[in-house]
């Protein structure tokens, strides 16, 4: 199987050599016409010359049998590196500049019709017919010559053979050859070297992705690349790996949650329902047992509720559209009238201390109230009877400050960094929170840490004191 390197490096020298072959043929097509057209224009240009100076030596009467003459148009003819032939209007070759006394070439024709054409232009290709009387490819231009009334006396025809074109061309093609390869060579070199750079990154990913496969959620690739898509792919990477190792937290703090606390009500239910089975708890007692097995239920229904809301707003957070204004001070009074009952049970003098037009708040209403609700309920629970329960709210700083108090007895300074730790109860409330489940502070610091606000405790001189902070909205 190819891998992703040996794919790129082979696709991209197979498009260099494909581009440098067509590239050469182009090259050679139009280098060669290029050439072609030079020397057609050469030619025309020693034709029309020879033409000129024919036209002098025709005034003087010698045109075909002075030996000044034809002394010229063998010189006229290595000057200009072209053979030279003088034609009679019917086209048929009188004097060669090859040989100004005896040539092979005299008494040999264009052919009638192409001298006809050649006197009735100014000038005209006969490579055709120049083959025919060299034996060999070439490239031929005919020039009339005429007298001083403008009639055609003559024909010259400069000529040059192909194979001299393709010399020319051939040692240009030579270097771009040699060029082209120099540049495949170093791109075989190079290429190899640049690609890997490239796909380095993949190869990253790939051993990062079997890491995580294998449960490894730490697992993350480097950053840094120059190159804009690998960088955004290597950062997105990163971050689906963080979200897994969320994810995968997540998980092993819920089945942490349940196997810590379902344990103990589990195994008292287990424990009773035995105990009426196998006949240890007498009949009399069946119904009390069972009360206690149906508390214990009740128990474990709200301990998976709250870690499932837990789980659900660490995992999700708190949309933006979910967030809302509304009066703070409205909401904590409503939910103290929930307490009425037990308060008044207890005979508690309640402090309220808050803005007589409110505060109003940017949060999640319904979260806020299950925060200001177990506050209340923890206050409520532990504060001593006709003790004292106060709640004050106030802005400071943008924020609003939230802060429920209780008189009884303090925390311990050490159970206080734990107070908001799930499942930790103080030893005062074991004895005395026999329905409690150890995650309501927990609760209260995950709602309120996801508003991105913050909550502290203080315990001392027999006062507990719980604050949080939320948004202020104007």
């Amino acid at each position: 199987m190819k891998t992703t390197f040996r794919r790129q490096v082979t696709l991209i020298i197979g498009l260099l050599l494909t581009v440098t072959v067509v590239v050469g043929i182009s090259f050679y097509a139009l280098f060669n016409r290029y050439v072609t057209s030079e020397q057609e224009d050469s030619l025309r240009t020693a034709a029309q010359s020879v033409s000129d100076f024919s036209g002098a030596y025709q005034a003087e009467g010698n045109l075909y049998i002075g030996w000044d003459f034809r002394t010229s148009l063998s010189l006229a003819s290595r000057a200009a590196g072209n053979d030279i032939l003088l034609c009679a209007t019917d086209g048929t070759v009188l004097i060669c500049a090859q040989d100004i006394q005896g040539c092979a070439h005299i008494g040999k024709s264009l052919g009638a019709a192409t001298a006809a054409m050649v006197c009735e232009s100014a000038s005209a290709d006969v490579g055709e017919r120049a083959s025919a009387i060299y034996g060999s490819e070439r490239l031929a231009v005919a020039v009339p010559v005429k007298n001083f009334v403008g009639e055609p006396i003559c024909i010259v025809v400069a000529s040059m053979e192909k194979n001299e074109i393709v010399s020319l061309t051939r040692g240009t093609l030579r270097i771009f050859t040699l060029t082209a390869l120099v540049v495949c060579l170093l791109a075989t070199l190079l290429i190899p070297r640049l690609t890997r750079r490239e796909t380095e990154p993949i190869l990253s990913m790939s051993q990062a992705a079997r890491q995580l496969a294998r449960g490894n959620y730490d697992a993350r690739v480097p950053t840094g690349y120059r190159i804009e898509e690998v960088e955004e792919l290597a950062i997105a990477f990163n971050n689906m790996a963080a979200s897994m190792q969320r994810a995968e937290n997540t998980r092993h703090e819920f089945v942490a949650n349940i196997s810590h606390e379902l344990r103990t009500p589990m195994t008292t239910i287990a424990g009773y329902i035995d105990g009426i089975l196998d006949g240890t708890i007498p009949p009399e007692k069946h119904r009390a047992y069972l009360d206690l097995a149906s508390a214990e239920t009740r128990r474990l229904s709200r301990i998976v509720r709250s870690m499932l809301d837990i789980s659900r707003l660490k995992d999700q957070g708190i949309p933006d559209s979910q967030i809302k204004r509304f009066n703070i001070c409205e909401l904590a009074g409503q939910a103290l009238l929930s307490f009425e009952q037990r308060i008044n049970r207890k005979n508690l003098q309640v402090i309220i201390e808050m803005p007589e037009l409110g505060l109003t708040v940017a949060a999640h209403q319904d979260y806020v109230t299950q925060v200001l609700y177990n506050l209340l309920d923890n206050a409520v629970k532990f504060v001593d009877a006709d003790g004292t329960l106060a709640i004050r709210i106030s802005a400071q700083g943008g924020k609003v400050l939230t802060t429920i108090e209780n008189s009884g007895p303090t925390i311990a300074p050490e159970e206080l960094p734990m107070i908001f730790d799930r499942f930790h109860k103080t030893d005062k409330s074991r004895s005395g929170d026999r329905d409690g489940v150890g995650l309501g502070l927990y609760i209260v610091k995950t709602i309120v840490l996801a508003h991105g606000e913050d909550i502290h405790v203080t315990s001392q001189n027999g006062k507990t004191a719980f604050t949080f902070t939320m948004p202020l909205s104007e």
